[in-house]
């Protein structure tokens, strides 16, 4: 094997060694983007819900008069 062949094999493996990287760093950002959306819908599900019950705790608003009637 000569010197260039031997470089254009480390080339390919090199090359096909970084694709393979590639995907499995897209597959992992594709789960984690999953896992935010999961987490962002959860958080909105929460926030409605601390709300309405901090609504039914807080009551109707007392009618008061002014100080100055």
């Amino acid at each position: 094997m000569t010197e260039d062949e031997a470089r254009l094999i480390r080339l390919e493996e090199t090359v096909a060694h970084q694709a393979r990287t590639i995907d499995e760093l897209s597959e992992q950002l594709t789960q984690q983007w999953k896992l935010v959306e999961q987490m962002r819908r959860k958080l909105d599900q929460l926030t409605d819900s601390f709300l309405a019950l901090e609504e039914q705790a807080l009551g109707p608003a007392p009618v008061t008069r002014p100080p100055h009637y």
